[in-house]
């Protein structure tokens, strides 16, 4: 589209996440007008770490952001996966993106504030829920529950797992429970038991318990996730501090230690849900993005990563494309075959036997493994 039609353009996105937030900065910079709708009250992220791939990195510099989230992350150079002994597996660099070399460590809430304080002034709009969508065509109305309508060209749903753009327009699907539930914690780095020997993510794997080993050094932190296998698929499970470390038994002396330090009532607890790749992801004027359109298990640590490169998809699609409808249609046929995979292996495990098979979904075949 040329620069006076994206010009001309509104666009509305639902939900101010990392999709969101990442999908308004990159159409923005396209000249379009353009509303960020959240139904929360404030914008803030629970949890513990992540991990932005050098993928998404590359997309921030190109968006002139790259120093905002540098500035609250810490640069890791490579990640390793080791037995729940501490014996080693696996370890390789990240996958490059240009001259973009290392996974950037940070945690949740200071991303998404990195995030929304890079938007123009008035284009976030807190609380309002979406109640309903129509798509019309040559555009979509949207009414929120507060009572508002809103009239937009395009309509971006960032709006989650449970999607409420989805549900109406795409598929009445349900979230899918993973069996597994995640322990989550944020610890200071000098009271984890030596954990914390530099900026590279560790993963430590064993009897269906998976411990990701994240520091945030530059808080003087480290991310602390437990992984475990667990039938109740209660959202939020009711579990007590035993229970996660009799799922330890055995494992490295440190990570006993470290949980069993945690303040039990500070750790997030949930239960692993995912969605089945959803077959069509627009309409003519509204299109989905980021968990809304394919949410996964954290396994890969690819959700947020795949939002952004969703969102950089779209800007490049709406500036090559000669309509709207056009664009969309190239986005989610540059998109949607990478997160189907991404969802697929996303659903295997990480035992030792299966390292094999999923580990090479997420690198290039042509890039060879570092050293041991």
């Amino acid at each position: 589209m040329n620069s006076s039609d994206l010009k001309n353009l509104d666009i509305a996105i639902i939900g101010a996440g990392y999709g969101g937030a990442a999908a308004a900065k990159a159409l923005s910079l396209l000249g379009a007008n353009v509303s960020v709708y959240e139904q929360a009250t404030e914008v803030r992220e629970v949890g513990a770490g992540i991990g932005l791939r050098p993928s998404s990195m590359a997309a921030f510099r190109r968006w002139g952001i790259f120093d905002a989230i540098a500035a609250v992350s810490s640069a890791s150079d490579y990640f390793e996966i080791l037995s729940a002994q501490g014996d080693p597996i696996m370890k390789d660099t990240w996958p490059e993106s240009g001259d973009e070399k290392n996974t950037y460590l940070i945690h949740r809430n200071d991303f998404i504030q990195a995030l929304v304080s890079v938007l123009p002034d008035g284009m976030l709009h807190l609380g309002h829920k979406l109640e309903s969508i129509e798509d019309k065509g040559d555009g979509a109305t949207l009414t929120f529950t507060n009572g508002k309508t809103v009239e937009a060209d395009l309509v971006v749903g960032a709006d989650g797992i449970k999607s409420t753009v989805r549900k109406q327009l795409f598929s009445d699907q349900v979230p899918q429970f993973a069996g597994e539930h995640a322990y989550r914690a944020v610890v200071d780095a000098d009271a984890a038991h030596g954990l914390v020997v530099d900026d590279n993510l560790r993963m430590y794997i064993g009897k269906g318990t998976k411990v990701y080993v994240l520091p945030l050094r530059h808080r003087g932190q480290l991310s602390f996730d437990v992984t475990v296998l667990n039938q109740d698929s209660t959202w939020t499970p009711s579990v007590s501090k035993e229970q996660m470390l009799a799922t330890l038994e055995g494992f490295d002396e440190r990570i006993v230690n470290t949980a069993k330090d945690l303040d039990w009532d500070k750790v997030s607890i949930r239960a692993v849900y995912d969605i089945d790749p959803v077959d069509t992801w627009h309409a003519d004027a509204v299109v989905l993005l980021g968990d809304a359109a394919h949410s996964m298990c954290h396994h890969q640590g690819q959700g947020a990563n795949s939002a952004i490169l969703d969102a950089a998809a779209l800007a490049e699609a709406l500036q090559q494309a000669g309509s709207v409808r056009e664009a969309l249609a190239d986005y989610q046929a540059t998109r949607k075959p990478v997160t189907d995979e991404l969802q697929r292996i996303s659903r295997q495990g990480w035992t030792e036997d299966e390292l094999s098979d999923v580990f090479p979904g997420q690198k290039p075949a042509t890039q060879q493994p570092a050293a041991q």
